[in-house]
């Protein structure tokens, strides 16, 4: 597939139905760039277009993390409210094309998985961590954004509504056994080598099942959920990117200082 010779920063290979997707930037702990975003969605779009695709498991290059978010340097090119709009509406269509997929998909998390990676994670149909996993969404202490509606409304259905607040107003990240405990982990595995072991099991026993039931079965589940659209939030969207405290919060992450927040 032509897919598989493409772009370094996010591998695909598929042997045997199994799409294996790597987040290869270990060295910024699987940040995501724009082009990773687009070319995930595009990966998926194939698993959709080709029957020979049975699951998808996405995994983090290295041991550090599963993927930390979107590259801090992609939003320094932020220059109108415009371009705030045109992130939050790309974080929507990728991760609900993610979601859509046809296939099964698996997240094999180790080490963080935070912002859009766990977003990405939420998105998946079925998440195994290792003890050491850190998930969570710590915007409130880092750059005063906002999530995409996508992520709310999956992450409310997902954990319930009084979880996705304590996780954003408390910024912090929870460990492999709590969030096995509300959802957001369906397995945890002692290491990465079980977890590799683990995730490879998972998707072999998919693979040999009914494709359209598991197909069938995504779909209905789908439609139970309340999804808030685009216009419904693009007040708040806006709210955050255009204010001052994201301004300050992107120049203190850079700099590597404490944010001085004034709700402005």
């Amino acid at each position: 597939m032509d897919l598989a010779a493409e772009a370094d920063d996010l591998v695909f290979e598929c042997n045997d139905g199994i799409g294996r997707i790597t987040f290869n930037r270990p060295e910024a702990r699987n940040a995501f760039t724009f082009a990773m975003y687009e070319r995930l969605a595009a990966i998926c779009e194939e698993a959709n277009r080709d029957q020979s695709i049975k699951v998808l498991v996405l995994r983090g290059a290295g041991d550090k993390a599963f993927a930390s978010g979107t590259d801090i340097n992609q939003f320094r090119e932020f220059k109108t409210p415009q371009d705030a709009i045109d992130y939050e509406n790309r974080i929507d269509r990728v991760l609900t094309t993610l979601e859509q997929c046809r296939v099964p998909t698996i997240a094999a998390i180790n080490g963080f998985c935070t912002g859009g990676g766990a977003g990405i994670a939420a998105a998946c149909d079925l998440r195994i961590g290792t003890r050491s996993a850190k998930i969570g969404f710590p915007i409130a202490r880092t750059l005063g954004n906002c999530l995409s509606m996508s992520n709310v409304s999956r992450l409310t259905a997902l954990i319930g509504a009084a979880r996705v607040k304590d996780l954003i107003f408390t910024a912090r990240l929870i460990d492999a056994t709590e969030a096995a405990s509300v959802g957001l982990l369906g397995e945890v595995v002692e290491d990465l080598a079980a977890l590799e072991k683990r995730a490879d099991e998972v998707a072999r026993l998919l693979a040999g099942h009914a494709p359209l039931t598991l197909t069938a079965t995504k779909q209905a589940v789908a439609r139970l959920q309340k999804r808030l659209t685009r216009d419904e939030g693009e007040d708040l969207i806006l709210m955050c990117y255009t204010s001052q405290d994201f301004r300050e919060g992107l120049d203190a992450f850079l700099n590597k200082r404490a944010p001085q927040w004034r709700g402005q």
